[in-house]
């Protein structure tokens, strides 16, 4: 087979390299039209967004000028929808979806109505204007019934349930979202708009902190990505599995789905970008990786996405609780609303996380009156949105809140209650927080035994997730506090290890066992840990030492996450640019129709994507104007420092389970790399 039924049996494969190498040989005399879609098919498949959002404007023109009405209005529909999926970018989307309108007026029965109707509902609600939603969504359900437009059809459905759930009619909106499921397993629609409505699913319940439910869509889309995910869907079902992996741990993979959840979606989303890097961010904060995570989400900020609450917690966890407290109480004040189907884009359901972060930050700072608010609200919302998850964070917020104010047996009450939400959901990282308030009200009453069981359980919570600097923070208030039970002496709670190189050869002992083992570069990182217990080094640092060339002072982070660094890809290429010059045209045209409609909002919105592209094309733009580059040092040798150390501790484990147990525990990798000796029970080691 050759030709177009040859590229036509690619794509429907997936087949995406293949089609474009086919396209390159089809005849000269082929209808221009069918090669036009097929390239922008096999373009986005192929993950290149704009050069594939290209070709469809492309075959607008193309049938435009030949009076092609229906095909027309089609093309213009899918750029519309290609954008509102992948680029944030509202004003560009409006215009697309009135070029369409206008192609189509008088021709109600075209198919592209469906298509129209559909990414309006879309636009709508991810602006915040559920009511159009909705009903642009019940209409685009009609036109593909009666058009015969089955991908119309499924997409007004999932618009219609969480325009149902944001109505308040949770438990309908969520048997429409579980009626949905079942279809799209059923294969009642095509793979991109199967990928994009399992997105949808997945996005309204963890919107919704329903992480139980979120995990099972997760887990079936995971599963239909490996034969069938096209575009940018594969790594945005990435980005829901680190989702569910920083609820459930462990963190080290939540943090490696996250990385690579960035890797896949580079080339798709430009401001939905700052999604994954703050997913990133909240993990790396949660394992202790804080130069990591203020990379992460100060890159995600120059996207112009929001990072909190994360960023907050992070200025907290770095001891600048006032910093930390101004920026949570501005974040709560002036919510996150630039246009998203990742979260909810209005409403109480987008300020609970912020409110946990505010209730946390509100009770390291003894800010008795914020944290009231923040329980309340917190209260407020777990009533109106039925959620384990909702439940336990407004307990957790109850509890610190009877802390603050000396009410010992609310305290034990609450948190005792956060404690079970928690763990009955399966987030070992919040049970463990939990557990450090029930300690300590429990100490606070009188109750030292009590108060060491639950930090002993916070203890191994965090080891298990991978959270060692809160292991540590739990260790320490064991060591502080007085146990019931005799002390042990310093020989019980101390004891001595070897870990020495001969050559190629490295001696491991500990208790009455000793190995020999090859040696490896990961068990050199190891070495320089073991050598200050306690120190964080910089990964570059590690890589140096192991070089044999550690640079006498500190090595700059350097932040290359999408922004610079040394021998990447350009962050835009020259299709990119192009494509945002033209955004931006589109941008002033939607400006200037706004004002003269004198919609104030929507005219604030399109200033956003403006100042957002301009600042996109600034910032490819080096000196001289070459064009700047992604990539760089410090990622790639955080990449290769973890990995060589969990490699190394893999293949000690073989020889010597008991110390590669406790070293797999006790160093904490990523942008800085840390071992954190037991508090209880310090090894000497012998280097």
């Amino acid at each position: 087979m050759s030709g177009l039924p040859a590229v036509h049996e690619a794509v429907g494969r997936g087949e995406w390299q293949r089609a474009l190498e086919l396209l390159a040989d089809v005849a000269h005399d082929s209808d221009e039209a069918e090669v036009l879609e097929l390239r922008a098919r096999a373009l986005y498949g192929n993950g290149e967004l704009e050069a594939s959002v290209s070709a469809w404007e492309a075959l607008h023109t193309l049938l435009t000028d030949r009076g092609d009405v229906a095909g027309s209005g089609m093309a213009a529909a899918m750029v519309a929808m290609y954008l509102m999926m992948d680029t944030g970018l509202m004003a560009p989307v409006r215009g697309w979806l009135r070029r369409a309108e206008r192609t189509l007026d008088g021709h109600a029965d075209a198919p592209a109505n469906a298509i129209v109707a559909v990414v309006r509902a879309y636009e709508r609600f991810m602006c915040g204007d559920m009511p159009a939603a909705g009903q642009n969504g019940q209409l685009g359900i009609e036109l593909g019934t009666r058009l015969g437009v089955p991908p119309a059809v499924m997409i007004g459905r999932v618009c219609t349930a969480r325009v149902t759930i944001f109505d308040g009619r949770v438990e309908d909106g969520l048997d429409l979202l579980d009626e949905i499921a079942i279809d799209l397993m059923s294969g009642a629609v095509d793979p991109l708009t199967t990928g994009m409505m399992y997105c949808e699913l997945i996005c309204a319940a963890q919107g919704m902190a329903l992480h139980d439910r979120a995990r099972e869509w997760t887990d079936v889309m995971d599963r239909w990505r490996h034969g069938a995910a096209i575009g940018g869907i594969s790594g945005r079902c990435r980005v829901h599995r680190a989702e569910i992996l920083r609820i459930s741990g462990p963190s080290d993979l939540a943090e490696a789905e996250a990385l690579g959840a960035c890797e896949e979606l580079r080339p798709w989303m430009r401001r939905e970008f700052g999604w994954p890097l703050v997913e990133l961010g909240n993990i790396r904060l949660r394992r202790g990786d804080l130069a990591g995570a203020e990379e992460a989400f100060l890159s995600a900020h120059e996207r112009a996405w929001s990072p909190y609450p994360g960023l907050a917690l992070l200025r907290l966890e770095q001891g600048d609780t006032d910093s930390a407290a101004a920026l949570i109480a501005d974040a709560v004040a002036h919510p996150f609303d630039v246009p998203s189907k990742e979260r909810p884009p209005f409403g109480d359901l987008r300020l609970a996380p912020l409110l946990d972060a505010q209730a946390e930050i509100a009770a390291a700072a003894g800010d008795v009156d914020t944290l009231n608010r923040a329980a309340a609200a917190l209260a407020a919302i777990a009533g109106a949105f039925p959620s384990r998850s909702l439940e336990a964070g407004a307990a957790l917020a109850s509890a610190r809140l009877a802390l603050a104010t000396d009410d010992l047996s609310r305290a034990v009450h609450e948190a005792t209650a956060a404690t079970a939400g928690w763990a009955d959901i399966g987030a070992p990282f919040e049970a463990a927080a939990a557990r450090m308030v029930l300690g300590e009200a429990r100490r606070r009453s009188g109750n030292m035994d009590g108060a060491r069981m639950e930090w002993r359980a916070a203890l191994a919570g965090f080891v298990s997730f991978g959270a060692h600097r809160w292991a540590a923070r739990a260790e320490r208030l064991l060591a502080e506090e007085p146990s019931t039970v005799a002390p042990r002496s310093r020989h019980d709670v101390q004891a001595i290890a070897s870990f020495r190189c001969d050559g190629d050869t490295r001696t491991v002992r500990f208790g009455a066992d000793t190995v020999l083992i090859r040696d490896l570069k990961g068990f050199r990182y190891i070495e320089r840990l073991l050598a200050a217990p306690g120190r964080e080094f910089h990964a570059l640092d590690l890589v140096a030492v192991e070089r044999g060339s550690l640079p006498a002072g500190p090595t700059p982070p350097d932040n290359t996450i999408g922004t610079t660094g040394d021998g990447g890809l350009p962050v835009l290429d020259d299709a990119a640019r192009d494509a945002y010059r033209r955004r931006l045209a589109e941008v002033d045209l939607d400006i200037e129709e706004s004002t003269r409609m004198n919609d104030l909002g929507r005219i604030e919105l399109a200033q956003r994507d403006r100042d957002y592209l301009i600042a996109e094309l600034t910032h490819a733009a080096g000196l001289g104007g070459r064009h700047r580059t992604t990539g760089g040092t410090a990622e790639r040798a955080r990449t290769s420092v973890t990995r060589s150390i969990r490699y190394a501790v893999e293949r000690l484990a073989r020889h010597h389970p008991a110390i590669a147990a406790h070293l797999g525990q006790r160093i904490n990798t990523g942008t800085y790399c840390v071992y954190t000796p037991d508090a209880l029970s310090p090894i000497v080691w012998e280097l």
